[in-house]
């Protein structure tokens, strides 16, 4: 899919600092970024640059110091906590480098949980976690506890839980980053299929070369300030 005029996500000023043993750490300084939908977006930047507190914004996970930042024309600096948890219950997916699964639960009610908050039958989410580990070609492992599955397979379990929601947005924290060339090379099909096919907006963090040249638009981020690459 290509991108849109439509605008996603409209962010002025967005500034995040920290308190840090007495010291001001600047993590955000005075961004300015527009995404559209159907953006297909990768964020590289040295260790401690703002990467990820930028993507903690984008989620709603945490709030500006000063800036706004608003998602579909919600302005989430603004929305109370019971507010955000909604936002991203609906609209956003996350993908983590550590998967983030819960050891005890099979990768079918692993791509549950997402779908719990939503309050959707038991019924419903059982059927459309299972569409959702099919579309990752994991239908066939649904039974499987996380420490039965390979690294990949378990990253691709994140993805399907991530996807189960339909969210408007992906946000993918250094998505290969525990993964071999391989692996990661497989996982990176499956994000772009997933964003040709299902208009979603994928926005990845990531330090490999390899991953960001597959992006549409390429963001850097260093000592809290923004740039194109």
């Amino acid at each position: 899919m290509s991108q849109t005029t439509e605008v996603l996500y409209e962010i002025k000023g967005l500034t995040k600092s920290y308190n840090q043993k007495g010291k001001n750490v600047v993590a955000l300084a005075d961004v300015d970024l527009t995404i559209h939908v159907g953006d297909l977006i990768s964020i590289q930047g040295p260790t401690g640059g703002g990467k990820s507190t930028l993507l903690q914004m984008l989620g709603g996970l945490d709030k500006p110091t000063s800036g706004s930042i608003s998602l579909s024309g919600d302005n989430l600096e603004n929305m109370s906590e019971n507010e955000l948890a909604k936002t991203r219950s609906h609209k956003v997916g996350f993908i983590f480098q550590t998967f983030n699964l819960i050891p005890t639960l099979t990768a079918l009610e692993n791509v549950e949980t997402a779908l719990v908050p939503l309050g959707i039958s038991s019924t419903d989410r059982r059927t459309r976690s299972l569409a959702a580990l099919e579309s990752v070609g994991l239908a066939d492992r649904a039974s499987h506890l996380p420490s039965e599955l390979s690294g990949g397979q378990q990253q691709r379990v994140a993805i399907a839980r991530a996807l189960v929601k339909n969210p408007q947005v992906l946000l993918a924290d250094e998505p290969t980053g525990n993964l071999d060339e391989e692996t990661r090379d497989q996982i990176m099909e499956i994000l772009e299929e997933l964003w040709r096919n299902k208009g979603l907006t994928l926005i990845m963090v990531t330090h490999d070369s390899n991953v960001a040249k597959r992006a549409k638009r390429n963001l850097n981020i260093a000592n809290g300030r923004l740039s194109a690459r």
